[in-house]
């Protein structure tokens, strides 16, 4: 009888475990957002979490690992706008403004961006995902205009729908939505004059 209840047990304990896990990366996740990343420590993590510090430092042996598993979760809870964005849209002017609104949505969901950018160097983690966005942000600003990611005109659209310029918008009393209107028609705008590459 033993050896049967045995696994059942174990089993259980993997849930508990599992369960614990999933609660301490939310609170990071969550402390992360609420004061950023470098301001966080393992013990606020534990106190929000409901848990020792000792039981966040048995599932993460350090806060760099936290973090990774942090980046794991939002990676998977807010992901990041796709190739999909522009599904059966002709139109340049119109593929612009699909990418400006699913940029600043993306960045409406994931605010803490700011101190992923501003914290990188604490973790490798953290440096790896900013060099990923700018990468990703480049290729989906490429498709938006039709053409290759190094060209000036990309590189220009990938700039205009960058955090840092949604922030500086909602700064200056723009919503969302005014903001990502606002950059389509200034990317179009100047596009519209540039259609050809030329020389930096």
């Amino acid at each position: 009888m033993k050896l049967t209840k045995r696994p059942y047990r174990l089993g259980r304990r993997g849930e508990a475990a599992g369960e614990t896990r999933r609660r301490i990366v939310a609170a990071t996740s969550d402390l992360h957002a609420e004061q950023g990343i470098a301001a966080t420590t393992m013990r606020q993590i534990a106190a929000r979490a409901g848990v020792s510090v000792g039981t966040v430092y048995h599932h993460f042996p350090s806060y760099a690992d936290a973090i990774a598993a942090c980046g794991a979760y939002t990676t998977e809870h807010v992901p990041a706008p796709t190739d999909a964005i522009f599904a059966g849209v002709p139109s340049r002017h119109e593929r612009i403004e699909r990418l400006a609104s699913a940029a600043f949505d993306y960045y409406a969901r994931l605010p803490v961006l700011g101190s992923v950018r501003r914290d990188q160097a604490i973790a490798a983690t953290l440096r790896k995902f900013v060099k990923q966005e700018v990468v990703h942000r480049r290729r989906l600003a490429a498709l938006a205009v039709g053409a290759d990611a190094q060209d000036r005109r990309s590189a220009l659209v990938a700039a205009l729908v960058d955090f840092d310029v949604y922030q500086a918008l909602l700064r200056q009393g723009f919503d969302r939505s005014a903001a990502a209107a606002t950059v389509a028609a200034l990317a179009n705008a100047w596009l519209d004059g540039n259609d050809r590459p030329t020389d930096a």
